[in-house]
């Protein structure tokens, strides 16, 4: 059936080419709005809740919402802040084309370039590891969560795309420049619940389409659209490995070994150093908080498997012709795009599968996750520039020009957001999730050696860190750069990028890239002088016990200035309505009391303290145990 949508103001105008009907896609069902309405609704008095009730005027309270965080908002919003619309889209849609594998990426479990600057010294280190991640957050967290949920709300509402995607930018900004990371917790954990149960609720409603899950496994088998045209079967027949996790280690889409060894290389970048991670673990009161975030977000992200892949395939078997198409022309006609229409297979689910007022359910859950990724991704870009880049160029700045900065760049990085969305429009939507994870490999090994090789090897030092950043970057540019020049082509269409440079797969490239770059910094730092031990206490394994006070071996380049920036504020009154602005920015002019020299000390070791209760301690490891072997048991039962 071909389909044509022309613009009429706010909505599409679909029109059916066999029976010249006129629908409207747009949304016009009280249930449905009422909803979406009162979700906004809450979702913006949380943000305002945690606004008032935290101390959003210092550099702690902002970036690290005090370090008064317990572990259960920071395990919601490590899952929320990890599971974007990119995963509902992007996951979902690579489940319908190529089964269950994909699913085997959610089961492998102060800022980071701020640690290497003392593990290291120096601050080119410093300074590229944060360029480069904002570049990352940009060009792939950014566009990926933009694009994704552009598809979303085509598809089910109808809307002008920008128009959209402006709206939500504008909302997400609101609360993310008046609150700081409290409020991104805060909200993060509300739309982690609405995340669960409605994606929960759609799973239900599709297993019951298909007849349960063995019905499910022989329906999907059989899932093949009915034009083809000349294109060979491999194309378009599903996969025969489709159920299963561990694939052909030559010919699998996604090969075992590049799924068990690649992977992790990635997920120790993203899960250990990537900073929207990183600042949620430094907000927590304790050690014990920390650990047991980050096993309760393991738990939750067992889920993806069941919430997302699943259902994109379920998506397949129920609307084939569009989901599993092959044709380009078709497929143009379907979603706009001549590479396949994957990627709006769980859209449609929710479009066609789920009655009034669920549907508007469902919207709220793209819209809470695309605006959970959002926040976490401006705040913690704000912090990376704020505190590595910023006070580079203001070594002097008062910590209120900090504050103000960073709000700044926040509204900076929304306006590069949106000049990018034709480029991600113009983006092979068939290989979204492909997409992602392969600039992840061609990029982000190297920072993964540097950072093992720093905690475990004292030995190694800042000159063979920096050579080996530097070397993999032009190594994993080299690639990157050939992708984008020759196109990944698809099964139809396969690209004529040289095998010696694309023929590698991405996950294969990721290990060859991470190998070389531990070559590269342990040869050169064997070459060079050593890093003195009185520099490394407590920043590496060895010497992690050491009690002895560590010489840093450079100064902050900061130093808190407030005193001498508020020396005559109380002079002038400010008028009502910059009391106003001051007040919704958490940028108040009331001063903390002053410390004695004893009372910050004892502040400070209470930030720094790594103690735990020898009980929490023994339940938080039980429970790591525990969610290990049902993380093995998964594998197993699915491999």
């Amino acid at each position: 059936m071909s389909q044509d949508y022309s613009y009429h103001g706010f909505s599409y105008i679909n029109r059916n080419a066999e029976n010249n009907t006129i629908n409207t896609v747009a949304l016009r069902n009280a249930a449905d709005i009422s909803v979406i309405v009162v979700y906004f609704l809450v979702v913006l008095g949380v943000g305002v809740l945690a606004m008032i009730r935290t101390n959003r005027s210092t550099v702690g309270g902002f970036f690290l919402a005090g370090r008064s965080m317990v572990w259960w908002p920071i395990g919601a919003s490590l899952f929320a802040s990890n599971i974007g619309s990119g995963h509902f889209v992007g996951i979902a849609g690579t489940g319908a084309a190529a089964g269950i594998a994909i699913g085997g990426f959610e089961w492998n479990i102060v800022t980071m370039p701020e640690y290497l600057k003392k593990r290291f010294g120096g601050q080119r280190i410093r300074i590229y590891l944060s360029v480069l991640s904002l570049f990352l957050y940009v060009f792939t967290k950014i566009s990926a969560d933009m694009f994704s949920g552009a598809i979303f709300i085509q598809q089910a509402l109808g809307l002008n795309i920008y128009l959209a995607v402006i709206a939500l930018l504008a909302i997400t900004a609101l609360y993310t420049v008046t609150g700081g990371l409290a409020a991104v917790i805060y909200t993060d954990t509300l739309q982690t619940i609405i995340m669960v149960i409605g994606s929960f609720i759609l799973m239900g409603f599709a297993f019951h389409e298909v007849g349960g899950y063995v019905n499910f496994e022989k329906l999907y088998m059989q899932a093949i659209p009915s034009i083809t045209g000349n294109i060979s079967a491999n194309c378009y027949e599903p996969r025969a490995d489709a159920f299963h996790i561990f694939r052909n280690a030559v010919t699998g889409d996604l090969p075992w070994p590049g799924l068990v060894f690649g992977l992790t290389i990635q997920a120790t970048w993203y899960w250990c150093t990537d900073q929207v991670i990183v600042q949620r673990c430094l907000s927590a009161k304790s050690l014990s908080h920390v650990k047991a975030g980050c096993i309760l977000c393991g738990y939750l992200k067992l889920l993806p498997m069941f919430l997302m892949v699943f259902p994109g395939m379920i998506s397949r078997i129920l609307y084939t012709d569009v989901v599993a198409c092959v044709d380009p022309t078709e497929c143009e006609k379907y979603c706009g795009t001549k590479v396949g229409c994957s990627n709006i297979a769980y859209p449609k689910l929710v479009v066609e599968l789920m009655p009034d007022g669920l549907r508007g359910l469902m919207l709220s859950v793209m819209l809470a996750s695309l605006m959970s990724s959002l926040t976490s991704i401006f705040n913690s870009a704000s912090t990376l520039f704020t505190m590595d880049i910023y006070t580079k160029i203001r070594r002097s700045a008062s910590e209120k020009e900090l504050m103000i900065a960073g709000r700044v760049f926040i509204l900076v990085l929304i306006g590069l957001s949106i000049a990018w969305i034709p480029v991600v429009q113009a983006a092979q939507s068939g290989q979204l999730f492909d997409y992602i994870q392969s600039i992840t490999s061609f990029l982000t090994p190297p920072v993964a050696a540097v950072f093992l090789l720093a905690i475990f090897c004292k030995r190694v030092n800042e000159t063979g860190a920096f050579f080996g950043l530097v070397i993999g970057l032009v190594i994993g540019l080299i690639r990157m750069i050939a992708e984008f020049v020759y196109g990944t082509g698809s099964c139809a269409s396969p690209s004529n990028c040289p095998t010696i440079i694309c023929g590698v797969h991405y996950l294969y490239f990721g290990i060859l890239l991470f190998v070389i770059s531990c070559v590269i910094i342990l040869t050169v730092s064997l070459v060079t002088k050593p890093i003195d031990d009185k520099h490394l206490y407590r920043l590496c394994w060895s010497l992690r016990n050491r009690t002895e006070e560590r010489v840093d071996l450079e100064m902050d380049d900061w130093a808190d200035n407030q005193d001498s920036s508020s020396e005559d504020s109380d002079d002038d009154e400010p008028g009502f309505c910059k009391k106003a602005v001051m007040c919704f920015c958490g940028l108040e002019t009331k001063k903390a009391p002053k410390l004695t020299k004893e009372e910050e000390e004892e502040l400070q070791r209470k930030l720094t303290d790594t103690s735990e209760v020898p009980l929490w301690r023994n339940v938080v490891n039980a429970n790591a145990i525990i969610l290990l072997c049902v993380c093995v048991f998964c594998h197993g039962y699915f491999g």
